[in-house]
C-alpha cells in the first residue's frame, strides 16, 4: 500500500521524502522505491524497524510536499474505497487555564476578573491547577480570601483534563480491510470536512486498525521549486537536469557553505545553537551532517557528550573504546554512544542478543523500568561472560549503554534528515539565487521571516530587485544567476486574487505600458484602489513611467476613466475602430514633485515590511561620522585583519566604543532572578552588531528600545566566539534628536549679506522659538546652542546665539533652518574626541 502511494505521488509530479524514521532502515523499503536510502551504504538495521519479537505494528511515516500532501490522501480514498479511508481524531483537553476562562465564562464573571486569575496559573508544559496552588502564592491566598474565586477554580478543577474540543490528527490517516464502521464510530467535521474517527491513534491501533502518516514538509516544497527553476535554465542552455537523488555527497562547496556556518534555510541546520553547534564541529563528511543532526538535543547537549564526541574527532582527546570488539561499531562516532541503533550492536556483539532481543533491551532501558532493567542485566552480563568479557567491564558497559540509550537517537531518522540537509546544502551553494528564491516563496505569507531571508540574500552577494507589475510572478523569481525578483504575493494589501488577476491579464495582452492601460485592462474588483495603491507603495508600479507622487496623484482619475471606459464598452459605445472614445484619458495636471526618501521608505515598509531600494539611516550618515567611533561593517573587517583575509581574533578585553544604526531585530527576556534584559541587533547598511542591554540600563532606557528606530549606542565591545567578530554591552542610548545635544557642539545656520537684509533675524526667531528648552536636562535633552555663521565677501563671523535659544535639535527644526537658509548651509558642528569622532562613516576608521 505504501509503494503504491508513494509510487502515485512520483509520478504525478509530488515530491517525497527520501526516508523517515526506523523505516528507512528496511531494504525491502528501499528496492521498492519507498525511500531513497541504501540501508547497507549506511550501516542502517532492519531490526530498528521491524524484527520477531516486536509486539506492535510498525508503520511508515512518509513525508510529502506541503502542496501535494493532500491530493495523495484523496488518492488513497479513492483506490481503497472512501468507506474504508479515514484521517484520525485529536482531542483537545481543558489545560488549567483554558478550563477557568471557560468556567468563568459559562457563570458570567466579568472577563477582566477571570483574566487576572487564568494569569496567575504559571505558563508551563503539563501544569496543572493543583500544581499553580502550590506555586502561585497570589492564587492560593485568593482561593483562600475570596470566595467567588474559590468557587471557581474548585469547578474548574473538576472539569480538568476532561476533552473539550475535537480537531483532525496532522498527518495520520487509517485504512481498513473492510467498510470503517465496522471498526471505529465516526464523526463527521462541521462544514462537511469529510469524516475522521472517533477512536484516536492509539485506540485506532488497538483495535488492529493499520495507520499511516501522510507528513507534509516544507522542505520539500522548497527543494521541488528550486530544483523546477534551475532545471528549467539548463534546459534553455541544453544541459540535463539536475537528479537532486543522485548528488555528489563529497561536494566540497556544500561543506564549505557549512563550515561558514551559512546554514539559514538550510534544512534541520538553521538554528542558532545548530549553527553554533556546526563551528564547533566542522562538518567535511556526510557521517558529520548525519552525527549533527542526532546531537543537536537537550539530552547530549547537556551531557557532555557533545563537548566529548568533538574533542575527539578534532584529536583533543583521546579516542578509546569500552572493548576492542567494539571498535568497528563506534568508530565512525569515534568511541561514543551516539545512535541507538549502536546500543542493539554493542549488545548482539558482545552479549549474543538477537537484533530483535537488543532492540527489546533498548527500549526497556528508554523507558528506565527498574525490574525489566534487572532482568536484562542478568540476561546481558550473562551473556557477556559467554563471549569471554570479565563481569566488571560488562557492568560498566551495561552501565553505559543504559545512560546513553537515553540520550541515543534513531540513526535510521538522522541519516534521511541529514541527507535533505545535504541536499539544500547543495543548492544553496550552487544555485543560491534559485534556492533563496524558493526559500522565500514558501514563507510570503510571514513578512518578519520574509525580512530575515532578504538579509540573508545580501549576505550571499544576491541582489533582491523590487517587485515590478510587468516582470515579476505571484512568487519570488530569478533573473540570472544573482538577481532575484520580487514577488507580487508577499506585497502587503494585494491577495491572491488581485496579483491572478493582473497577471492573467499581462500574459493575455501584453505589458502595461502606463498607469491608464493598467487601470483600463485589469478586473477593478478584484484589484482595487486598495491594492493599487498598495503596488505603488511597494514600487510595483514604477516601471509605469512616473514616480511613485505622480502616479498616486493620478491614481483617481485613472481609476475613473477606467470605470467610464467599462461603461462605454459594456454599452457598445467604441470608437470607429474599436478603441476607447476621445476624452475618457486622464487629464494632465502639474506634476507633483517626488516623495522625500522618509516617505519613500515608509511606503516600503508598510507593503514589503522592509526598506528595499534604500535605508533610513542614509540622510544621518554624515553627521553620525562624527558621532560613532566605527561603522559596524569595519568592526567586522577588522575582526578579520581589516578584510585582508588573515583572521584576527578580537581582543578578549573590553573597548569602549559609540555605534549608531537601526533597530532591526528587539528581544526581551527575563533572567533567573527575574531581571528583564534586550538584546537588539542594530544595522547602518555596513553591517549588523548584537547589542545586549542588561537590566539597569534597560530600565532607563526602555522608551527608547523599538524597532525601526535609529539609535546612538555608547558601550564595551568584546570577542564574540560565535561569530568571530565583537559584540558590545550597552551603557548609554540615544535617538538621535538626544545623540545631537549629547555630542555635538552647537548647531551652525550660514547666510550672507543678501539673505540677513531680507527680514532674517525675524524669521529665525520664529522658526527657533517652538523648539527652545531649558539648560540642564538630563539624557542630552538640554538643548544644542545655536551660533549664526555670518559671511560676506571681505568678512566672515559668528555669533553665538543666547543660553535662552538653545533648541531641541529635531529633523522638524533641521528642514524648516534647511528651507530657510539652505540645505548646505545649516549643520551640527561636533566635538573631537580622542581623534575618533570624525572617521566612523569615512574609509580607512580605525575601529575604536
Amino acid at each position: 500500500i505504501v509503494a503504491d502511494f508513494i509510487r502515485w505521488a512520483k509520478v504525478n509530479g509530488i515530491p517525497v521524502g527520501p526516508g523517515r524514521g526506523s523505516g528507512a532502515g528496511s531494504l525491502v523499503a528501499y528496492v521498492l522505491d519507498i525511500t531513497d536510502l541504501d540501508p547497507i551504504r549506511h550501516d542502517l538495521l532492519f531490526e530498528r524497524f521491524l524484527n520477531p519479537e516486536r509486539v506492535s505494528m510498525p508503520d511508515f511515516d512518509v513525508d510529502f510536499c506541503m502542496e501535494g500532501r493532500d491530493r495523495v490522501i484523496e488518492y488513497v480514498s479513492e483506490r481503497y474505497g472512501s468507506d474504508r479511508v479515514a484521517q484520525i481524531i485529536t482531542y483537545g483537553s481543558m489545560n488549567a487555564r483554558a478550563v477557568v476562562r471557560d468556567v468563568g465564562r459559562v457563570l458570567g464573571h466579568p472577563y477582566g476578573f477571570v483574566d487576572r486569575i487564568a494569569k496567575l496559573i504559571p505558563f508551563e508544559l503539563g501544569m496543572t491547577l493543583e500544581k499553580a496552588l502550590v506555586q502561585e502564592q497570589e492564587l492560593h491566598k485568593l482561593c483562600e480570601t475570596d470566595e467567588e474565586v474559590r468557587g471557581l477554580i474548585d469547578l474548574a478543577r473538576s472539569l480538568e483534563g476532561l476533552a473539550r474540543n475535537v480537531g483532525r490528527h496532522a498527518g495520520g490517516v487509517v485504512i481498513a480491510p473492510s467498510a470503517l464502521t465496522d471498526y471505529t464510530p465516526l464523526y463527521c467535521e462541521p462544514g462537511g470536512g469529510g469524516a475522521v474517527t472517533q477512536f484516536d491513534k492509539d485506540d485506532v491501533e488497538a483495535i488492529g486498525l493499520v495507520k499511516f502518516d501522510f507528513l507534509g514538509l516544507r522542505t520539500l516544497t522548497i527543494v521541488d521549486r528550486a530544483l523546477r527553476t534551475v532545471n528549467r535554465r539548463r534546459e534553455q542552455q541544453g544541459e540535463p537536469p539536475i537528479d537532486i537523488a543522485a548528488l555528489p555527497m563529497e561536494d566540497r562547496e556544500a561543506y564549505d557553505l557549512l563550515k561558514a556556518c551559512k546554514t539559514t534555510a538550510v534544512f534541520q541546520l538553521e538554528s542558532r545553537g545548530m549553527k553554533d553547534l556546526i563551528k564547533r564541529l566542522c562538518p567535511d563528511g556526510f557521517e558529520d551532517l548525519v552525527a549533527l543532526v542526532a546531537l543537536y538535543r537537550p539530552g547530549p547537549l547537556q551531557s557532555g557528550m557533545v563537548d566529548d564526541f568533538i574533542d575527539r574527532k578534532h584529536g583533543r582527546a583521546q579516542v578509546t573504546y569500552l572493548h576492542p570488539d567494539l571498535e568497528p561499531i563506534l568508530r565512525p562516532t569515534y568511541g561514543v554512544i551516539l545512535y541507538q541503533e549502536q546500543v542493539m550492536q554493542i549488545a548482539q556483539v558482545l552479549a549474543g542478543y538477537s537484533l530483535g532481543g537488543a532492540d527489546l533491551l533498548r527500549r526497556a532501558m528508554g523507558k528506565k523500568k527498574a525490574a525489566e532493567m534487572a532482568r536484562q542485566r542478568d540476561v546481558f552480563l550473562e551473556g557477556a561472560r559467554a563471549h569471554g568479557v570479565e563481569e566488571a567491564a560488562a557492568n560498566h558497559i551495561f552501565d553505559l549503554m543504559e545512560k546513553f540509550a537515553g540520550y541515543g537517537f534513531n540513526r535510521s531518522h538522522s541519516v534521511a534528515y541529514a541527507l535533505i540537509s545535504y541536499q539544500t546544502a547543495w543548492l544553496k551553494a550552487h544555485y543560491p539565487a534559485a534556492f533563496m528564491a524558493a526559500v522565500l516563496s514558501s514563507d510570503m505569507d510571514n513578512t518578519d521571516k520574509v525580512v530575515g531571508l532578504i538579509e540573508e540574500c545580501r549576505q550571499l552577494g544576491l541582489d533582491v530587485l523590487p517587485p515590478d507589475v510587468n516582470v515579476s510572478e505571484y512568487a519570488f523569481g530569478v533573473d540570472g544567476e544573482h538577481r532575484i525578483v520580487y514577488g507580487l504575493g508577499a506585497i502587503k494589501g494585494v491577495g491572491e486574487a488581485a496579483v491572478e488577476a493582473i497577471l492573467a491579464e499581462r500574459r493575455t495582452g501584453g505589458p502595461f505600458p502606463d498607469l491608464l492601460d493598467l487601470c483600463r485592462r485589469i478586473d477593478l474588483r478584484r484589484a482595487n484602489r486598495r491594492v493599487l495603491e498598495a503596488l505603488i507603495r511597494a514600487g510595483a508600479l514604477d516601471g509605469l513611467g512616473r514616480h511613485r507622487a505622480a502616479l498616486m496623484a493620478r491614481l483617481t482619475a485613472a481609476l475613473r476613466s477606467a470605470e467610464q471606459h467599462t461603461r462605454d464598452h459594456a454599452a457598445g459605445q467604441d470608437d470607429l475602430f474599436g478603441g476607447p472614445i476621445a476624452g475618457h484619458g486622464v487629464p494632465e495636471a502639474p506634476e507633483p514633485p517626488e516623495w522625500e526618501d522618509g516617505e519613500r521608505l515608509t511606503g516600503e515598509k508598510e507593503t514589503l515590511g522592509l526598506y528595499l531600494t534604500g535605508h533610513p539611516i542614509t540622510r544621518y550618515e554624515k553627521e553620525l561620522t562624527d558621532i560613532v567611533t566605527a561603522r559596524i561593517g569595519e568592526l567586522a573587517a577588522d575582526a578579520d585583519g581589516n578584510g585582508t583575509g588573515a583572521a584576527r581574533v578580537p581582543p578578549r578585553e573590553d573597548r569602549p566604543a559609540v555605534i549608531a544604526g537601526l533597530v532591526v531585530a528587539l528581544r526581551v527576556t527575563q533572567t533567573q532572578r527575574g531581571a528583564r534584559i534586550a538584546f537588539l541587533t542594530l544595522d547602518d547598511r555596513s553591517g549588523r552588531l548584537e547589542i545586549a542591554v542588561f537590566s539597569e540600563a534597560f530600565q532607563r532606557y526602555r522608551p527608547l528600545l523599538a524597532k525601526d528606530r535609529l539609535l546612538v549606542v555608547k558601550g564595551s565591545l568584546s570577542a564574540d566566539e560565535y561569530t568571530g567578530g565583537y559584540r558590545m554591552s550597552a551603557d548609554c542610548i540615544w535617538d538621535i534628536e538626544q545623540a545631537r545635544a549629547a555630542f555635538a557642539r552647537r548647531l551652525e545656520v550660514e547666510i550672507d549679506s543678501e539673505q540677513a537684509a531680507n527680514g532674517f533675524v525675524s524669521s529665525l526667531a520664529r522658526i527657533l522659538t517652538p523648539f527652545r528648552v531649558e539648560r540642564g536636562a538630563q539624557n542630552g535633552a538640554g538643548g544644542c546652542p545655536v551660533w549664526v555663521e555670518y559671511r560676506r565677501p571681505d568678512a566672515r563671523a559668528h555669533v553665538a546665539l543666547g543660553a535662552g535659544w538653545h533648541v531641541r535639535p529635531t529633523d522638524e527644526l533641521l528642514q524648516r533652518l534647511e528651507e530657510l537658509a539652505g540645505r548646505e548651509r545649516v549643520r551640527f558642528v561636533y566635538r573631537a574626541r580622542d581623534g575618533a569622532a570624525g572617521r566612523g562613516f569615512g574609509a580607512g576608521a580605525d575601529p575604536v
